[in-house]
């Protein structure tokens, strides 16, 4: 790895972290909602749709040319379909089954397969108390899925389960493809903005094969969500995020990831009325724990 990313955090990057942890933390309630009358398909694909055009507008208000280097468009699409497409469409199915809160949980586990992918991709080396931190953490998910399981249908947790870990590990791909060195030559947001516009595209082919015609929501209350989640969720907090993947590689930068859930939980507690339990809680801490073990020694 190298030396920027073996560096602690600067202001602006702790800046960061706080950003994306208040935004996402919230993003999880907001998509739950969204789900609640529209087919997911058609629901991510508006998401973007209107974020891509927020990029469009980010990326003429920077003075910055959509034109990308030789390789550009290539990692743009791989980075769209995997981030904008197969994480998205999973992320919103898995809300189906099981709370936002959970979710969320389970997404903190990014640094996870993006530490691994990055080992393997780039030659990145995790130190044993990542590895500690994480398997304390992750038996902390473990827990909160007990509760889960006790609490509401089991195949729905399962399946609410499989789509979040499939979700995760479509992210991690499109993060872990950020930090190479090809990813580094790219300018963000003019990447970024042909990556939605790529998942854009695929989210609404698949709409169109699994839901058919548009579905479009006549609720204002749905597209002030899509809104937020399309321009505070995605065209402020994408970019963020993946500055910070270049500047610190995939592992570290994930670790924005340790107080969404604090957020996240806590507004499932207020509105869908999540019921904490000795189990809940102390998997909850453990998760933490773990997590905050993890980044300590990822350095």
């Amino acid at each position: 790895m190298g030396a920027t990313q073996d560096r602690g955090l600067s202001g602006r990057a702790l800046a960061g972290f706080v950003l994306l942890a208040l935004i996402w933390g919230s993003t999880w309630l907001v998509i739950k909602d969204q789900i609640s009358a529209t087919p997911p398909s058609w629901t991510v694909t508006w998401r973007f749709a209107v974020g891509s055009i927020g990029m469009i507008a980010l990326t003429i208000a920077r003075r910055e040319s959509l034109r990308l280097p030789p390789g550009g468009m290539v990692l743009a699409a791989f980075v769209g379909l995997a981030q904008f497409f197969g994480n998205f469409q999973m992320v919103y199915r898995a809300e189906h089954y099981v709370t936002s809160g959970l979710v969320a949980v389970i997404y903190a586990l990014l640094m996870v397969p993006n530490a691994a992918l990055s080992r393997l991709v780039l030659g990145t080396r995790m130190s044993g108390r990542f590895v500690a931190g994480s398997l304390v953490a992750m038996a902390g998910i473990a827990l909160l899925m007990v509760q889960e399981w006790q609490s509401v249908d089991r195949a729905h947790v399962l399946t609410g389960v499989g789509f979040a870990l499939g979700g995760l590990a479509c992210a991690s791909v499109a993060n872990v493809a950020q930090a190479t060195q090809a990813g580094r030559r790219m300018p963000v947001v003019p990447m970024l903005t042909w990556a939605m516009l790529f998942g854009t595209l695929a989210d609404a082919l698949f709409a169109l094969v699994v839901d058919g015609a548009p579905v479009i929501e006549t609720r204002p209350g749905y597209w002030a969500g899509v809104t937020y989640l399309a321009l505070v969720g995605s065209v402020i907090a994408f970019p963020v995020y993946f500055a910070l993947i270049r500047a610190m590689g995939a592992g570290r930068a994930a670790y924005n990831g340790v107080a969404v859930p604090v957020v996240a939980m806590a507004l499932s507690t207020v509105f869908e009325g999540y019921h904490w339990s000795a189990l809940s809680i102390g998997g909850s801490v453990l998760a933490m724990l773990g997590l905050v073990l993890a980044l300590s020694g990822r350095r």
